[in-house]
């Protein structure tokens, strides 16, 4: 199963992308196996050298015990120190941030984070990528 943060690129210019594993509870991971994850309000973070992932909400897992997970807490992601020095490096920069693409597993069955350091778009890029959208749309619906 894979959830994808389709307002990302609707949002951002996206620069650099990462695969980033993510360190979850057993009932988070069944809760992502069903697709029950929202990526609205979510971003990362460099805390002590470490990258964290703030506010994704991945709903509490229907069969669970009294063992179930917070739906949105902070959950850590793991990546060579090199690529955390790297993003540390980007992030100094003016209008960067980190914000996760897509949640997918990957063949060994471990559940990875696709991330990206993007800047943020201003208003008239955004109306040109829904101007682009809409041409595209139309020259597949014209070619069919």
């Amino acid at each position: 199963m894979e959830s994808k943060n389709r307002s990302a690129y609707f949002e951002y210019f996206i620069d650099d992308k990462y695969i980033a594993g993510i360190m979850l509870t057993g009932t988070e991971v069944k809760s992502l196996r069903a697709g029950k994850a929202s990526f609205n309000d979510s971003y990362c973070l460099i805390q002590d050298d470490e990258l964290w992932l703030k506010s994704l909400h991945i709903a509490e897992y229907s069969h669970g015990t009294v063992n179930n997970h917070d739906p949105v807490r902070d959950r850590k992601l793991l990546l060579n120190k090199k690529e955390i020095k790297k993003l540390q490096a980007k992030m100094k920069e003016k209008g960067y941030t980190i914000i996760p693409l897509r949640i997918f597993f990957n063949d060994k069955n471990l559940a990875k984070l696709e991330i990206g350091l993007a800047k943020g778009k201003k208003l008239y890029d955004k109306r040109e990528t829904i101007k682009q959208r809409d041409t595209e749309r139309e020259m597949k619906r014209y070619i069919k």
